[in-house]
C-alpha cells in the first residue's frame, strides 16, 4: 500500500468539494484523499470555448463535465435552494435538514466571494398565477444564480481553503475498490493503491456506469432511474425578460392533453449562450450564463424535457436516452438545430433557411430535422409545451425560436443508502448526483455536507 486514510472520496464533484471543504473546517487532522480523473480547475479548457475548434472533439476526460468542481463547476452557478425539485435529498434525511443543508451551502459560496450573487424566489407573485391560469405549474425556489465567471472563482477559493488539509490527486482514474479487513482497497488505472476505513463515491452523472459496477460488486442494492429527453430552446431575451427579470431560473411543468405526459423548462439561461457536453462519448446540448454583462449575449435559452421512466422489461433508462443522442450524433454530427417554424411545418432546417433567421444561435449547430431523432411522443410533448409557455411568454412559438437536440439528462440509478447516505456495506457512502438521491447543485452539495459531518463525527 502506498497510503493509509481515514477517507478517501472518489471524484471532485459537487458534493466531493463541499465534503472536504467540510473535514477540512471540522477537524484539519482527519486525513482525506480526494481522487479526481479530471483535471485541475486551471487547467479545465475546453477548445471550443477558447475557439479552437467549432465542434466537439471528444477530449478525454472532457473538461467540461469532468475534473475539479464537476459538471457544475463551467455550468452558470445555479444553486435551486429547495425540496421540490433537484433530487430527493430530504427523503434521506427530513425536509427540515436538507433545507438547512443547502442554506449553509448557500452562506459558505457567499463567503467565498459570492456575497454580490443576487438571490431570487419563485413563491408567490404573478407569475405563479399567470401559470396557473393556462395550466402551468411554477414550482417554488429561491435562486442564488452565480454564473459561470464568478462560480469558477467561488471554486478556486474554495480549493485554495481546503489544499493543504486535503490529499488531492488529480488524473487519477479509479479502476476498483475492494473490500479489506479493516476498511477499504482503492486501485486506479497506473495501478496505485490507497487504503482507507470510509471510502465516498462523489462521481457525478458522468461516472454512472462505473459506480453501478462498484455497486454491483458490492450487492448494494440499486433502483433504476428516469432520463430526460428533449430539446434546449432558444430566443431573444426580450421573449422571458419580464420573467426572468423578476425569478431568474423558473421551473416550469406542464401536463399535456394529448399524453398526459409531464414536461417542465429547465436550467435557464437568460442573456447565456448554448453550449455542448460530452458524456461517455455522446455530444448533448447544455447552457451557460454568465454574471458580468460583458459577457452576455442577446438570447435566452432553456431546455424542455420529458421525463421517461421506463418500466418491465425494460430497465435501461440511460441506455434509451443514449441511443436517441447517438443517433442526433449520427444525423448531425453532433447537435442538431431547428428552428421552430420548420418543425412545426415538417420541413428540415438548412444553411439558406438559417440564414434567414431574425434568431441568431449562439452554438455552431448542424441545420437538421429533430422529428428524425426525437421520438414522436415526446417531440409532441415538446411542442405543445411550446404553445402552452407562449400564453404567458408570447414570441416562445415564433418561427424563429431555435431548438438544439437533443438535451439529455442521465440520472445515475438509485443507490439503497440510509439517512447517513450509507450502503449496507459500513464506511461505502454514496452521495452526490452519483447516487441518483440528488440532482442539483444545492442538494449535491448538501449531501457532501452531510456525509462528513456524520463521518467526522464517528471519527
Amino acid at each position: 500500500m502506498n497510503h493509509y486514510y481515514d477517507i478517501i472520496i472518489v471524484g471532485a464533484g459537487a458534493g466531493g468539494v463541499f465534503a472536504s471543504y467540510e473535514f477540512t473546517k471540522l477537524d484539519s487532522s482527519i486525513k482525506v484523499l480526494m481522487l479526481e480523473k479530471g483535471r485541475e480547475l486551471v487547467s479545465r479548457k475546453c477548445p471550443i470555448s477558447e475557439g479552437k475548434v467549432d465542434h466537439c472533439i471528444g477530449c478525454e476526460p472532457c473538461s467540461i463535465m469532468c475534473g475539479y468542481g464537476g459538471a457544475g463547476s463551467l455550468s452558470d452557478g445555479k444553486y435551486n435552494i429547495t425540496t421540490e425539485f433537484g433530487g430527493e435529498l430530504h427523503l434521506r434525511v427530513g425536509r427540515d435538514v436538507a433545507m438547512s443543508l443547502m442554506e449553509y451551502v448557500d452562506s459558505v459560496l457567499l463567503g467565498m466571494g459570492g456575497q454580490e450573487a443576487k438571490l431570487y424566489s419563485t413563491v408567490g407573485g404573478k407569475l405563479k398565477r399567470a401559470c396557473l391560469q393556462h395550466n402551468l405549474h411554477l414550482l417554488d425556489a429561491k435562486v442564488r444564480h452565480l454564473g459561470t465567471d464568478r462560480n469558477v472563482k467561488i471554486l478556486a477559493n474554495i480549493y485554495d481553503y481546503m489544499k493543504d488539509n486535503i490529499d488531492i490527486r488529480f488524473g487519477a482514474d479509479v479502476r476498483g475498490i475492494d473490500k479489506a479487513a479493516d476498511g477499504f482497497v482503492v486501485t486506479t488505472a497506473k495501478s496505485e493503491t490507497y487504503m482507507a476505513k470510509n471510502v465516498i463515491l462523489a462521481t457525478g452523472r458522468s461516472g454512472s456506469r462505473w459506480l453501478s459496477e462498484i455497486m454491483d460488486g458490492f450487492g448494494v442494492p440499486l433502483k433504476s432511474n428516469r432520463v430526460d429527453i428533449g430539446v434546449r430552446v432558444e430566443l431573444p431575451a426580450e421573449v422571458w425578460s419580464h420573467i426572468t427579470d423578476e425569478v431568474y431560473e423558473s421551473k416550469i411543468v406542464y401536463k399535456t392533453d394529448k399524453y398526459n405526459d409531464l414536461v417542465r423548462t429547465f436550467c435557464m439561461n437568460p442573456y447565456g449562450e448554448v453550449v455542448t457536453e460530452n458524456t461517455n462519448g455522446i455530444i448533448t446540448v447544455n447552457g451557460h450564463s454568465y454574471a458580468d454583462p460583458a459577457l452576455h449575449t442577446s438570447n435566452t435559452n432553456f431546455a424542455l424535457l420529458v421525463s421517461n421512466r421506463l418500466t418491465e422489461p425494460f430497465e435501461g433508462s440511460n441506455e434509451y436516452g443514449e441511443s436517441i443522442a447517438r443517433l442526433s450524433n449520427m444525423l448531425g454530427g453532433g447537435v442538431l438545430l431547428q428552428r421552430f417554424g420548420d418543425l412545426i411545418k415538417g420541413r428540415r432546417s438548412n444553411k439558406r433557411r438559417m440564414e434567414k433567421s431574425f434568431t441568431v444561435p449562439t452554438l455552431k449547430a448542424t441545420p437538421g430535422d429533430l422529428s428524425l431523432v426525437i421520438p414522436k411522443r415526446q417531440l409532441d410533448d415538446i411542442i405543445e409545451m411550446i404553445y402552452a409557455l407562449d400564453e404567458i411568454a408570447p414570441g416562445t412559438s415564433n418561427d424563429d425560436t431555435l431548438l438544439y437536440g437533443v438535451e439529455v439528462k442521465f440520472y445515475n440509478s438509485e443507490v439503497a443508502v440510509d439517512e447517513n447516505l450509507e450502503t449496507n456495506v459500513p464506511g461505502l457512502y454514496a452521495i452526490g448526483d452519483a447516487s441518483g438521491v440528488t440532482h442539483s447543485l444545492s442538494q449535491a452539495s448538501a449531501s457532501g455536507v452531510h456525509v462528513a459531518r456524520r463521518i467526522a463525527n464517528a471519527l
